[in-house]
């Protein structure tokens, strides 16, 4: 990005200190399977059977999960009640959403797979491993019981998400508009859920009849679009040079750290209609609130910490080249600063969407909700481990999902694998 020859060097120097590439695993499929047998069996010898002291303790770690895994998988298979799922899946997805209005979930659900087939192919991602992520989302939401109905949608979305992949395969010109259309999504999602008051094609759906899977979804997202462009700003006014901005932003980042989640969701759940009377703010809004001052606080910090680990030849390089704060600021320190920080803002990000199970201290039945409100019905007396397995099961794919891309980024922003 900068020319001068002090940026030059400290470049220099940093490929030379970059650790050298790691070769390729003797595990890829481009080896033969033979050598590939081989070659596993060699890494088992080294890294588990090393020494004898190495191999007693492989055995016993073996012997420990054979124990937990045949009672486990035999309380799965053959002892657990399932049909508990079947019979509240509607619920647990959408809570308790019109049922002739579902079709708007499945056209933001159709809606988000064509973006994403489209960024895939527009940006570069590999196809066989595109089509494989696709492929097996298709097959997740195709094992869950659903009706014939939610399963030619569900073929559908995949359809359209393959058209996408395929179709903007190498097309680089697509990218801002692509950018726009995800920044659109959001709204769009929004209109498509809440409706129009008085529309026959569209009546309003009250967000108090929102929940399940789909709220959880909701807050989540909500929480990271807007926490993350405000914890940049709280960042940058926490080092300002004027007093009075750096301590306003001092102050709300360590006012809203120093409070448990809890209290600030019950606070904004709370005093929001009381800082503005004139307006009706639902229970989800206020819900969205207080979750977007809560991490956005824990953002100023990420952020700030990466802003510190930009060198300060860097600033004086931009201001060498003549660029004002502002703009030195957008185009050269940022961008490094989050490069730097992209670990620890995914884990945020992992870290809001499980907590949007508080949300029930405000009477909002998010995924966590509905399942506790499933086994509190007499008909499912009992059935507490089969319930929260399967949310469980939700929360992990999701979050496993979220951290899979942040390793992604990093490796794509070269970050992954530097000491």
């Amino acid at each position: 990005m900068l020319s001068t020859p002090a940026a030059q060097a400290q470049d220099a120097a940093s490929r030379t200190s970059r650790p050298a590439p790691r070769p390729e695993s003797p595990f890829g499929s481009g080896l033969p399977l033979r050598r590939r047998l081989r070659a596993a069996w060699a890494w088992i010898r080294e890294n588990l059977f090393s020494t004898w002291y190495n191999g007693i303790l492989t055995v016993f770690t073996l012997g420990l999960l054979y124990l937990a895994l045949k009672h486990g998988l035999r309380w799965v298979l053959l002892e657990a009640r399932w049909a508990v799922i079947p019979a509240n899946i509607q619920p647990l997805m959408v809570g308790t959403y019109p049922r002739a209005q579902l079709w708007r979930v499945w056209a933001v659900l159709a809606t988000l797979a064509l973006l994403s087939g489209l960024s895939a192919g527009a940006f570069g991602a590999r196809l066989k491993r595109a089509a494989a992520w696709g492929a097996g989302i298709a097959a997740a939401f195709l094992l869950l019981p659903l009706s014939a109905v939610s399963r030619a949608m569900v073929l559908a979305c995949a359809g359209l998400y393959g058209a996408g992949l395929l179709g903007a395969r190498g097309r680089r010109a697509l990218r801002p508009w692509l950018v726009g259309a995800w920044f659109l999504s959001f709204p769009w999602t929004l209109f498509l859920l809440w409706g129009v008051q008085g529309s026959q094609l569209l009546p309003r759906v009250e967000t108090s009849w929102w929940g399940g899977l789909l709220l959880t979804l909701i807050l989540a997202v909500v929480g990271i679009c807007c926490s993350l462009p405000i914890g940049i700003l709280l960042a940058l006014g926490r080092r300002s040079s004027l007093p009075a901005i750096s301590w306003c932003c001092t102050a709300f980042i360590e006012v809203v750290r120093g409070t448990p989640l809890v209290a600030v969701v019950f606070m904004a759940h709370l005093l929001v209609p009381l800082f503005l009377p004139d307006f009706r703010i639902d229970k989800v809004v206020r819900a969205m609130i207080g979750f977007t001052v809560f991490t956005s606080a824990y953002m100023a910090e990420n952020v700030r910490g990466g802003l510190q680990s930009v060198p300060k030849g860097q600033y004086e390089a931009a201001l060498a080249l003549g660029m004002n704060s502002p703009l030195m600021m957008v185009l050269v320190i940022l961008p490094q600063a989050l490069r730097a920080v992209v670990p620890s803002i995914i884990g945020q990000f992992i870290s809001l969407f499980k907590d949007t199970s508080l949300v029930a201290i405000i009477g909002l039945l998010d995924l966590l909700g509905v399942a506790r409100s499933v086994i509190a019905n007499p008909q499912w007396l009992g059935l507490q481990a089969e319930v929260f397995l399967f949310a469980g099961l939700i929360y992990w794919v999701l979050s496993y999902t979220l951290s899979r891309s942040s390793r992604r980024i990093e490796k794509a922003l070269g970050v992954a694998g530097r000491r």
